[in-house]
């Protein structure tokens, strides 16, 4: 596996410039998202108070003793929020590769209100369906909610910039993304007392399913790899300060994959670092349920055909979501 130079971005520099200086910021979001559709933020403005409330909160929460932790689990398999224990998920099933489960357990909760007016009962019954909330720890709900809001802020703000890097109005997504239906997750791998089964691994390769995903790795973990364009894998090292950011298929399909959605995984560690645990968050934004995801005209070079049929982003994330989930024995 080879290292590579990881790109970080600072998203204040580009909210404080104008004209010249801001089309060159976005033309370089632009070209880093053309090679490996994976960059650091910095400059977020997001409170560290905000950041290690939820962090701790998670930490916490799987600490306690399964039996506890089973009380928020989601009711049935398809589900999408709750608490998922380990080994209920195969992410690489999204791409169609049969594996083992994945080596993970995570905290999944949706969208913080339903929007008024909506009837649409997939949607209700999917990506509005209630978050099943822990009763401990203390405090739990309220530190997730508060990094939520901060993740659909920091998501509104990251997709001006993704307007400006495509050419395109500022406000240009604005609309697609005014009632979206994101999801967040705490994600925990254990430490592994017993040898992974073949090819298992703590999140087996996949892409994402939606515009964009906010990463926050654990500080000074490693495992997060990416497989870059010359067919190698390589390291996602966590970045002080900033949040991970990656391109999903919604993205790539609007740009008519001249931004890519990049197979990503993480493997098991090997040595003493089997024995530590590793947590993160991952915020995955995705645009309006009824939004037609459709080749951007900017995209299209004179006499180019759009590679994907559109889609529409609700109907296409539960179809991916289901895909992963271990059926009920």
């Amino acid at each position: 596996m080879s290292a590579t130079p990881f790109p970080d971005f600072d998203l204040s520099r580009f909210e404080q410039s104008a004209g010249a200086e801001r089309a060159r910021l976005g033309a370089e979001v632009d070209r880093i998202c053309r090679e490996t559709g994976f960059l650091a933020i910095s400059g977020h403005g997001v409170p560290q108070e905000t950041i290690e409330r939820a962090w701790n909160g998670a930490r916490d929460f799987f600490d306690l003793p399964a039996q506890e932790k089973q009380k928020a689990r989601a009711p049935y398999p398809g589900y999408p929020y709750g608490y998922l224990g380990p080994e209920t998920e195969a992410l690489a099933k999204s791409k169609g590769e049969d594996t083992p489960p994945d080596l993970k357990e995570s905290f999944n909760g949706g969208p913080l209100s339903i929007p008024e007016g909506l009837t649409d009962r997939d949607a209700l019954a999917f990506c509005y369906a209630a978050t099943i909330w822990p009763e401990k720890p203390a405090g739990f709900r309220e530190a997730w909610v508060a990094y939520y809001k901060a993740m659909e802020d920091l998501a509104a703000r990251i997709m001006r910039v993704f307007a400006v890097a495509l050419s395109l109005p500022e406000d240009a997504f604005q609309a697609m993304i005014d009632k979206p239906i994101s999801a967040m997750r705490a994600l925990n791998y254990p430490e592994q007392r017993v040898a992974p089964k073949p090819g298992q691994l703590r999140a087996g390769a996949h892409t994402d399913y939606g515009s964009l995903t906010i990463l926050l790795p654990q500080a000074g973990s490693g495992g997060l790899q990416i497989l870059a364009p010359d067919g190698e894998w390589r390291e996602v090292p966590p970045v002080p300060g900033a949040f991970v950011i990656n391109i999903g298929d919604l993205m790539a399909r609007w740009t008519n994959d001249r931004w890519v959605s990049t197979l990503h995984r993480v493997v098991n560690p090997g040595g003493e670092a089997a024995k530590a645990r590793r947590q993160s968050f991952a915020f995955f934004h995705q645009p309006n349920w009824h939004q037609a995801i459709e080749c951007l005209p900017t995209c299209l070079a004179p006499g180019e055909k759009p590679k994907y049929e559109p889609v529409l982003s609700g109907p296409y994330l539960m179809s991916k979501f289901q895909s992963t989930v271990k059926p009920a024995a």
